[in-house]
């Protein structure tokens, strides 16, 4: 893929974006546990942020999937990586089925405000004790005439304390497993939601997180996105765009730490000498930096692919779960480099080491991902 002056120059936005409006306030964030999320995304959405892929009738820029790429590349790079996630949540996890699902209603109360930043949106899939494994999700959707009444719980939903709305995934029949759920807009001023608490987390911190509560939540069946009992096909090819969201962000966050561990390594003497002199700590560092250059190049491929129109599911499996582990690594390294200075709070590679955790984690664990590439190879996982 080649890039353009225009791709250029939107990076170059986004990282004066992410320097200007969120870096300067990230350890507040931080100390806070939750950013003003009302405040900043306007700002985003100035930017076009919250809507580049979305129909201009929507209120969206109307741009291909490598400026979305791009976006996420250099939000990863952004000193809160809470904050860089609820966007994430906000432009490619909670709004893709509705942009290509959603009626034009649907469209235009719930998805216009939300790629212009004044409405705060949200995903909810997980349960207290589903996990990844969604077939065995409980929330359930009655219909009562033109209504569905709603009742259940969801667990570790980003964004979930200040979301003006959630997409929810829940079951609208009796069929079981895969079969019989449908995804449905709620407004979460809605009679009988409520969000039972703000979850503690190890890392991410600025990222507000909540167990929700559904107790017999009223609304129209005409909420729902796309088809009714095609929710869970639905949500599945929302995934793909979720996971591809932390691989590109991944790249930003890897380069950004690498960087800056290169710099002080260069440095900072240790028995006289640079420890960038240091044969290990060199290589090391040179090693990562190649792989989250194969990590970039096979974020491209991806990109291009889904530019084609091809099914992405299997190259998207394998970006997520090479992001989660590299990034990993990278943290790890780059705090052992800085020695007792990186344990430290105060050193930004002890909220990268916590931060980075979760990427093996969120948006499908590493073993799912794994499942996922090992039924496509033809293996009984």
């Amino acid at each position: 893929m080649r890039f353009t002056d225009e791709h250029a120059a939107f990076r170059s936005s986004v990282r004066s974006f992410v320097s200007s409006e969120i870096d300067p306030h990230a350890d507040a964030w931080e100390e806070a546990g939750v950013f003003p999320a009302h405040d900043l995304f306007p700002k985003a959405a100035a930017l076009g942020l919250l809507g580049l892929e979305y129909d201009p009738q929507d209120g969206g820029e109307g741009a291909d999937h490598s400026f979305q790429m791009i976006a996420a590349e250099e939000l990863g790079r952004s000193a809160s990586a809470g904050v860089a996630m609820a966007i994430g949540v906000q432009s490619m996890m909670a709004t893709p089925s509705l942009a290509r699902y959603g009626s034009a209603e649907l469209r235009r109360d719930y998805l216009a405000p939300a790629i212009a930043g004044t409405a705060v949106a949200s995903i909810a899939v997980t349960e207290p004790d589903t996990g990844s494994d969604v077939a065995r999700l409980r929330t359930r959707a009655r219909r009562d005439g033109d209504d569905w009444v709603i009742t259940g719980r969801k667990f570790y939903i980003t964004n979930g304390t200040q979301a003006d709305w959630i997409c929810l995934l829940a079951r609208t029949s009796d069929e079981g497993g895969y079969r019989g759920m449908s995804q449905i807009v709620v407004p979460t001023d809605s009679p009988g939601f409520s969000v039972a608490r703000s979850l503690r987390k190890l890392g991410n911190h600025s990222s507000d997180t909540a167990e929700l509560v559904l107790d017999d939540v009223r609304v129209p069946v005409s909420s729902t996105i796309g088809e009714i009992g095609r929710g869970f096909q639905q949500q599945m090819e929302q995934f793909v765009i979720e996971r591809m969201y932390a691989a590109y962000s991944t790249v930003g966050a890897c380069d950004l730490a690498l960087e800056r561990t290169r710099r002080y390594a260069l440095e900072r003497e240790v028995f006289g000498t640079p420890l960038a002199s240091k044969q290990y700590i060199a290589f090391r560092l040179t090693e990562l930096a190649a792989q989250v250059d194969l990590l970039r190049s096979h974020n491209t491929a991806v990109c291009e692919a889904y530019l084609a129109g091809e099914d992405i599911t299997r190259s998207a499996s394998v970006a997520k779960l090479t992001a989660g582990r590299l990034f990993r690594d990278v943290a790890d390294t780059c705090l052992q480099v800085h020695g007792g200075a990186g344990y430290l709070e105060e050193t930004w590679t002890a909220r990268l080491f916590r931060d980075a955790r979760l990427g093996s984690i969120g948006g499908g664990a590493d073993e799912v991902m794994l499942q996922v590439l090992a039924r496509m190879d033809g293996l009984p996982a």
